[in-house]
């Protein structure tokens, strides 16, 4: 692809995923057998060399990147240099690959340390300003003009969590308290639907934000009894797919096709009031009659049985939900089953990766061992029982 948008092209799915989801989803190929190692270790190999390459801005890459040299693409006027989140969620692939095969032969050690240079050269302290909390980007343009501190609750935890972990730039225990825990702010003692929330979910949402919050920081990190100071995250994220399934059953605006088969609000593509196709985060707060199946699937670990309940349903509708990579992105009964018929790197990675956390828990285990993580944990002071 000539504009690779932090998306990878996969050949062994057809999909476009974010870098760090494509390396999980190659290594889940290798293991599932719908690849070989050989064509798994040649397509992680190419994907290495090119962001060995590729611009970097104080060890961060950008959102966007020309495919066909590794330059930065702006994407927007003032985010033209270092993103950290989309840096956070490679780097989360890095070091899966990292231990995926750190004890293998020489052409897989050599891979497995290419993965490891990438990410211990990331300069998360940069992202600080030399405050107690880190910033989204940098350009060397614009500086931190764009002013994003990360706070929690939002997908970002893990860039906290590898900022810590990082073998040279790593931020202190400060950074997270004051940065993504607001100094205890973070709590919350709302519920919804007689489940507690425990934090304040950004932006104020009641019932929860979009369900992506509950997937990307956790496609490596294991959440249950992953606990610091202020909560335990296995209890969060399975009460955010809880939430997120009981509003779409008690369904108070109507929506046709919404019911215990046919759930899940997450970002994705959806309808535009012109019938063409769009962008947006759907969530209880944000419902706009959009069902993204990545929603209920990626959530397979926190909800089992709805979760297989919506898997069947998607699978009993592939006349209009299945395409050559798996499930379209999104889709809407209340429109004439309206289809989205592409797919986007944000949804297609999940759905792989969280099944196999499910079946194997693969990822979680292979992050749970790696010492750097277990490092910044401790930095971090959390618990992380096995």
């Amino acid at each position: 692809q000539d504009l690779v948008l932090w998306h990878f092209w996969s050949e062994w799915s057809g999909a476009l995923f974010r870098p760090g989801f494509g390396l999980m989803a190659l290594l889940v190929g290798m293991e599932r057998g719908f690849i070989s190692r050989a064509e798994g270790i040649t397509r992680i190999d190419k994907i290495l060399s090119f962001f060995e390459s590729a611009d970097r801005f104080h060890g961060a890459w950008p959102h966007w990147l020309d495919g066909r040299n590794g330059r930065v693409i702006p994407f927007s006027p003032k985010d033209n240099g270092g993103d950290l989140v989309e840096t956070a969620f490679f780097a989360q692939g890095l070091v899966s690959v990292y231990e995926y095969f750190k004890n293998g032969e020489a052409q897989e050690l050599a891979l497995a340390q290419t993965a490891y240079s990438l990410w211990e050269s990331v300069e998360w302290n940069w992202y600080t300003q030399g405050q107690n909390v880190l910033y989204w980007h940098w350009s060397p343009d614009f500086g931190f003009e764009m002013n994003m501190p990360l706070r929690g609750y939002n997908e970002t935890l893990i860039t906290y969590i590898l900022a810590a972990s990082s073998p040279n730039y790593a931020i202190t225990n400060e950074a997270y308290v004051q940065g993504w825990a607001q100094s205890g702010a973070i709590q919350s003692n709302a519920t919804a639907y007689g489940y507690p929330l425990n934090v304040n979910h950004v932006g104020s949402q009641a019932a929860g934000g979009p369900l992506f919050w509950a997937h990307y920081s956790f496609l490596g990190l294991d959440p249950r009894n992953l606990s610091d100071s202020y909560t335990n995250y296995g209890v969060v994220t399975q009460n955010h797919a809880r939430i997120n399934y009981a509003y779409c059953l008690e369904n108070p605006k109507n929506f046709a096709g919404y019911s215990e088969e046919s759930w899940g609000l997450t970002a994705s593509y959806t309808r535009n009031p012109d019938g063409g196709i769009g962008y947006a985060a759907h969530s209880p707060s944000n419902d706009t009659g959009v069902i993204s199946p990545t929603a209920a699937l990626s959530s397979l670990p926190y909800t089992p049985d709805e979760s297989m309940r919506a898997l069947r349903y998607f699978y009993k509708k592939q006349d209009k939900l299945l395409g050559p990579a798996g499930f379209y992105d999104a889709f809407s009964p209340q429109y004439d089953f309206w289809v989205a018929p592409a797919y986007l790197a944000i949804d297609q990675g999940p759905i792989v990766i969280m099944i196999e956390n499910y079946r194997t828990e693969l990822f979680w285990k292979l992050l749970k061992q790696n010492a750097d993580l277990r490092r910044g944990l401790q930095i971090l002071n959390f618990t992380y029982e096995n």
